[in-house]
Formats: C-alpha cells, structure tokens, sequence
C-alpha cells in the first residue's frame, strides 16, 4: 500500500512540477542564487511528504554541527536511496548531491538536480571527474553546500566500503569543513525488503566539522581514513537507537 501511495504521489507531484519548473527558470533568470532554494525547498517539501507516506521517522542528532551561513562538503555513509530523501530534508541550504553519472539522463528529474546544482561524477573518466571536482570545488567556494557518498556504491554491511580520497579534494581546493554525515537504517524502508516500502525509524547524525585548512598535508592525505572512522564508530553507536 505504501508503495502504491508513494507512486500515486510521484505521478501527481511530477505534474505539478512542469508548472514549477517554469517558475524556477523565471526565478534564475530574475536573481540566480534564488533557483537552487527555490528548487531544493520544493524537492524538500516532497521528499518530506514521501517520508510520511513510508512511515519514516527521522532522528536527527547534532543539528548544531549543521553550519550556518558557510558551505561545506558533507560526507555520508551510503546505505538506500532514501539516503538522498534524509539528506535534503534535514540538510543545509543551498545543497546539492554528487550523483552517478547514469542519472544524467532521467528527464525532468535531471532539470531539477542541475537547477539545485547537484554534480554527476564519471568514475570510469579521470578527466571528466577531475572536472567534476573543480567544479563542485567552484560551488564550495560561492556559499553552496554538497553531500557526497565517498564509499562509491550503496554498502548494506555493518563495516563501511573504503572512501575514495577524491572526494575530498572538492573541500581541499575550496579550504571548506568536512562534515561527516552518519545514517543508521535507511535500507529498512526499501533496499531490505524489494520491492516494498516498510515504516521504519532512521538515525541520521551531522558530526563535528573537520577544518581541512587547518590540517597538515599528512592529516589531509589520511582524510579518507579518519572520516571513516568518524562515520563507523557513529554507526556503531547509534544502531541501538532504531
């Protein structure tokens, strides 16, 4: 039943986006900083609806360590879809996602992922992923925050996957903090039980910020390893709160 509401409401919603979306292009064209908040409030208020229609609730911890007023790349242990759902509906703003590459094709959901500056990272093109970076780095730079996986891939395992150190190197060029994002049980809606939708409670937890400027080149090398182990030992922590 879930399932099916969820649907019916994804049809009804993509109807009232075409009109929304015409909106936002006279958003950007009047103020260009305005589009991707206008965007991402929209998207939100959706997601947030989907959330409460699954029977999802959501525990957030460690909202101070949410900043204000200054982007920064959050990094996050990659466990569901509904990952992107929690993230936007409890993040900061502005806020975009670096997506895989293959989701640069689905029409209108693309439009409203570019008109909230989300990224879409080529892994099998170093040339097109360094671009990527630069430009996510351009982003960091103007004020607007990004959620990245560094893992790579969904993990349904206890321990987590091994980070990919580029995905750090967005925050590096841009002198931004790292904040570590950790989620507990967001495969419980879905990804566990294909292809259902259960209600299920979720912990999602914005750990302390990581001032990659104030770090040593060997601190920064070992980045990857030390927001693992940040995000594992949260994990672990707050399994028992679901």
């Amino acid at each position: 039943m879930r399932l099916l509401l969820v649907g019916v409401f994804l049809i009804l919603y993509y109807i009232f986006s075409i009109p929304m979306f015409i909106v936002g292009w006279i958003i950007g064209k009047i103020n260009p900083s305005l589009k991707p908040r206008f965007a991402q409030h929209l998207i939100a208020n959706a997601f947030r609806v989907i959330l409460c229609i699954s029977g999802v609730k959501v525990t957030v911890r460690g909202k101070e360590n949410i900043l204000q007023g200054q982007a920064a790349l959050y990094t996050f242990n990659h466990r569901s879809f509904f990952d992107i759902l929690v993230g936007y509906t409890t993040g900061p703003r502005p806020m975009g996602f670096v997506s895989k590459k293959e989701l640069d094709h689905i029409p209108m959901i693309t439009r409203w992922m570019k008109y909230m500056h989300c990224l879409f990272l080529d892994r099998s093109d170093i040339r097109q992923g360094m671009k990527t970076i630069l430009e996510g780095a351009e982003l960091l730079k103007s004020g607007h925050s990004i959620f990245i996986a560094p893992e790579g891939t969904r993990n349904h395992e206890e321990k987590l996957l091994p980070f990919h150190n580029a995905s750090f190197k967005m925050a590096d060029k841009a002198g931004c903090p790292v904040v570590p994002v950790a989620m507990n049980n967001n495969d419980a809606i879905f990804e566990q039980h294909l292809p259902w939708i259960h209600k299920a409670h979720v912990i999602v937890e914005y750990c302390q910020p990581l001032y990659m400027d104030q770090m040593t080149r060997e601190e920064k090398k070992h980045i990857g390893e030390t927001v693992r182990d940040i995000l594992q030992q949260t994990v672990d922590r707050n399994a028992s709160l679901v």
